[in-house]
């Protein structure tokens, strides 16, 4: 199935908040056409404040967002490799070797259209006990500024792409750089996916000091932590080695280290 149970909207605070503020604008500017200045400074303040919730990546203002595991998850030890942007032909892989190596289950959030151009790896991710999770169809850096329709567009069709590789409907959506608008939650909602953000980003699609993207990562390692590189897009070392692949062993090593268990964002829901 493409299209996972919906399940119910309820709109979150800020949101039932600025339907009223609306509302009681104008009423207000009907009931006193004079202070129509004020009613409309008002609602602007409200749009730049829906507005810098949603260029937040981690903020629940707009909605419920997985910015860590679930405690029940954390208390076990657990926290999450995510990985985005992919499948890349020449990275994931690598990436996946090393996974395997250390015998570790990550999240892949993938890009629809990379997924039909390379479904044998996204085949491979699966076979490997790694989750496949929709990034939106063509990652649009545009996407934070989609009206219902279009966000529904992109996240259906990128739906549709994983289950034909697959088999398989994704239960997690991310953001392109995490970035959105109102209109997100209310789609997700109705395709019955969970939003998901990350605890903490290594900024290795722009960095190209694998250390610096490890020490971002690494410390302090909590358990909970939902951790974020990037196999499509990677930016490469001073070696021309993309940045994941000097920085994943050594950050698998610190988790396993420090006794806790990376597990998928499935795996997470269901502890």
């Amino acid at each position: 199935m493409t299209q996972r149970s919906p399940t119910r909207w309820r709109p979150a605070p800020l949101i039932a908040a600025s339907v009223g503020w609306h509302a009681a604008a104008a009423a207000g500017v009907l009931a006193r056409p004079a202070v129509w200045p004020w009613a409309l400074g008002a609602v602007l303040a409200n749009h730049a404040l829906l507005t810098a919730a949603g260029l937040i990546p981690r903020s629940h203002l707009l909605g419920p967002n997985w910015t860590r595991l679930p405690a029940t998850a954390a208390a076990r030890g657990a926290l999450a490799i995510t990985i985005d942007d992919g499948p890349d032909p020449g990275v994931t892989p690598r990436v996946l070797s090393i996974l395997a190596a250390h015998g570790v289950s990550a999240t892949f959030f993938c890009v629809g259209e990379r997924v039909q151009r390379h479904p044998d790896l996204v085949r491979a991710m699966l076979r490997g006990g790694h989750a496949i999770e929709n990034h939106s169809q063509g990652h649009p850096w545009s996407f934070s500024l989609l009206g219902p329709r279009g966000l529904r567009d992109q996240i259906m069709r990128a739906q549709d792409s994983i289950v034909a590789a697959t088999g398989c409907a994704p239960r997690f959506f991310r953001a392109p750089a995490g970035l959105r608008n109102p209109f997100l939650e209310p789609v997700l909602a109705r395709l019955g996916l969970t939003l998901a953000s990350w605890t903490r980003r290594g900024f290795d699609t722009v960095a190209s000091d694998p250390a610096a993207v490890f020490a971002r990562l690494a410390q302090p390692l909590r358990a909970g932590d939902i951790l974020l590189l990037h196999d499509g897009n990677a930016a490469r070392s001073p070696t021309g080695t993309p940045v994941i692949l000097d920085v994943l062993p050594r950050l698998l090593g610190a988790v396993q280290s420090a006794g806790f268990v990376p597990v998928t964002l499935r795996a997470a829901a269901t502890c």
